[in-house]
């Protein structure tokens, strides 16, 4: 009788005692979000608590496994699922963002301090991107105004400008040669937008810490406004009384407004933006229903009266 004898295996290829005692430290690391980098596998989530919230939409949520493997994230790679490949080498903690300029209580603020001063609350949007997709998120975050009343913004600041982190050795997108986009990848809002109670700074999803691919530790959410405008891994907030750049915008003009809210009756110079595809509402995780596109998202009863007397065909 012949018994199965597995193969030899080198002495080079056996995990270090050290190492695999530590296994449990290296995957909860920095609160449960650093990835398992070696591995090419995105962030593995740790709970995070929220209060209940009343801001929730009748659309069913997207499936996770989509919210988190389909994203735009250019830091990382311009493909769809290049996030989530990609992104388990940023290394979220310690982390830190500089909240300045017009304000009366210039601050650098850790993420640890926002999250235990902060109520995290749960919140669930539509999202709708630019590019004629949508989804529907459970955040975990809170209102961007609380964050500005700790600050003080002083009477001549109207606008608040966001800027993401740079870190090429973590964020290959930044690495090499051709560069998708200029960095660092910069946002802005009105102030009064900015103070709306519809815009958060998220920390989590479904319940858990905000995924690398998704803008870990910290990013914008502004549901009225198309994707792009969310801008992801903050490490400064400047109050400004100028109009301060968004990097999309300032890519290409006719095609980015700054304003960008949704609005299904003015076409992207190279698409309909009339109707929106679902993710994960038809075959295939990244099918899609076509459904039609709400004015402001659906959002107009909380933000329509920020824009009295504009021209809405203008906010593209």
């Amino acid at each position: 009788m012949s018994y199965y004898r597995p193969p030899k295996i080198a002495s080079s290829e056996i995990t270090p005692k050290s190492l695999y005692l530590r296994r449990r430290e290296l995957i909860a690391g920095a609160g449960g979000a650093i990835a398992l980098t070696a591995l090419g596998r995105p962030a593995l989530a740790a709970p995070l608590k929220a209060v209940p919230s009343q801001y929730t939409v009748d659309d069913k949520p997207t499936l996770k496994e989509a919210v988190t493997t389909y994203n735009n994230f250019y830091e990382f790679g311009t493909g769809k699922e290049d996030p989530s490949r990609n992104a388990g080498s940023l290394k979220t903690r310690p982390w830190t963002i500089e909240v300045g300029g017009l304000v009366a209580k210039p601050q650098v603020i850790d993420i640890e301090t926002i999250m235990s001063e902060f109520t995290m609350g749960e919140r669930t949007y539509r999202m709708r991107c630019v590019e004629a997709w949508s989804m529907v998120i459970p955040w975990i975050g809170f209102p961007l105004s609380a964050l500005l009343d700790k600050v003080e913004p002083l009477g001549s600041a109207k606008y608040v400008a966001f800027e993401t982190l740079v870190r090429p050795e973590e964020m290959q997108g930044q690495a090499g040669i051709f560069q998708a986009l200029e960095w660092p990848y910069v946002e802005g809002l009105r102030l009064d937008e900015a103070r709306n109670p519809l815009a958060i700074l998220a920390t989590g999803l479904y319940g858990e810490m905000l995924p690398n691919q998704n803008g870990a530790p910290i990013r914008l959410v502004v549901p009225w406004k198309y994707g792009f405008k969310g801008i992801k891994s903050i490490v400064k907030i400047t109050l400004t009384e100028q109009e301060p750049p968004s990097t999309w915008n300032r890519l290409q003009p006719s095609e980015y407004g700054f304003y960008a809210n949704v609005n299904p009756a003015v076409d992207h110079p190279r698409w309909s933006q009339a109707t929106e595809r679902r993710i994960g509402e038809a075959e295939g995780l990244f099918g899609g229903a076509r459904l039609d596109t709400l004015p402001f998202n659906g959002y107009a009863d909380e933000v329509a009266g920020l824009y009295a007397g504009m021209d809405l065909t203008k906010f593209y």
